[in-house]
């Protein structure tokens, strides 16, 4: 398919928890509870909080998908539980209601909401068309495209999304809010990604997903979705031998990285280029 016809994405789909919301805005909270501590415990809490998923998804049986299943508020509960004994910390009801409520209502990053704004409200690619509804087609035979479709993927359960999106004050900017409680697989498990492509009745190569995490990345890319790594923490790169479609560290650059995919020179590698494990926006030839 040459470059002057290849589409705008079909589907802009993004990771929730560590790329729209902030999972260590707990870190005051918990600094008030702990002197000295906050951060160690946020960051602990995290890290266990992604091994209970990936290990309960990974055990379940061949014949038994999901057996292992527990939403993911009692994953990020039982996450907290360990992570306040790993640390000599002695969590009581009150403390551990509080920390629990600080995280259904995490703080959006302060780049999120005007993104995604721009994404929900842009015009179709050919100036002055009439744009197809929410996830729809164009018309045959007009260059007239659709803004494209957009989605939370999380493994996040139903009711933690809904109060994370309402809090975050991203309510309306999302076609679909699709949660791994549907097929009780964490990510990366295929199973929990074709929620994207059943969603918009699309092709992995029409989605681009969004994620802060490397592993998240990699599986995402694996299952053949075109992949940006919003690489908040400017982390290395994970050792996995996979290469995201682009990376960058900020959602403006994401922003930069989609137009990049209409441009008729986005197969030449004239964009610009880094580090992938740096915060420059980057973007892999062809991608």
């Amino acid at each position: 398919m040459s470059a002057t016809t290849t589409p705008f994405p079909k589907a802009v789909i993004f990771d929730a928890y560590g790329t729209l919301f902030d999972v260590h805005s707990v870190i005051a909270a918990a600094e008030q509870m702990f002197p000295g501590h906050g951060d160690a415990l946020s960051q602990l809490w995290r890290q266990k909080q992604i091994e209970y998923t990936q290990l309960r998804t990974l055990a379940d049986p061949a014949g038994a998908p999901g057996a292992h299943y527990r939403p993911f508020w009692d994953i990020t509960l039982d996450a907290l539980r360990f992570a306040a004994k790993k640390l000599h910390l002695t969590l009581g009801r009150a403390a551990e209601k509080r920390l629990m409520d600080e995280y259904a209502c995490l703080s959006a990053f302060p780049d999120a909401v005007p993104a995604l704004r721009q994404l929900r409200d842009a015009p179709s690619a050919s100036s002055g068309s009439t744009s197809a509804p929410a996830g729809g087609k164009a018309v045959a035979g007009t260059a007239a495209r659709a803004r494209p479709g957009l989605a939370i993927l999380s493994n996040g359960n139903p009711q933690m999304l809904d109060i994370a999106v309402k809090s975050a004050g991203m309510t309306g900017l999302f076609d679909h809010v699709l949660s791994v409680d549907t097929v009780r697989a964490y990510k990366p498990s295929p199973a929990a990604y074709s929620l994207g492509t059943q969603a918009f009745d699309a092709e992995p190569r029409e989605i681009v997903f969004v994620s802060s995490n490397g592993w998240d990345v990699a599986g995402a890319s694996w299952f053949g979705f075109k992949t940006f790594w919003l690489n908040r923490q400017n982390a290395p790169a994970e050792e996995l031998g996979v290469t995201p479609h682009g990376a960058g560290g900020g959602m403006n650059d994401l922003l930069v990285f989609l137009k990049s995919l209409a441009s008729p020179d986005r197969n030449s590698g004239t964009g610009s280029t880094g580090n992938p494990g740096g915060s420059r926006t980057r973007h892999s030839p062809g991608a």
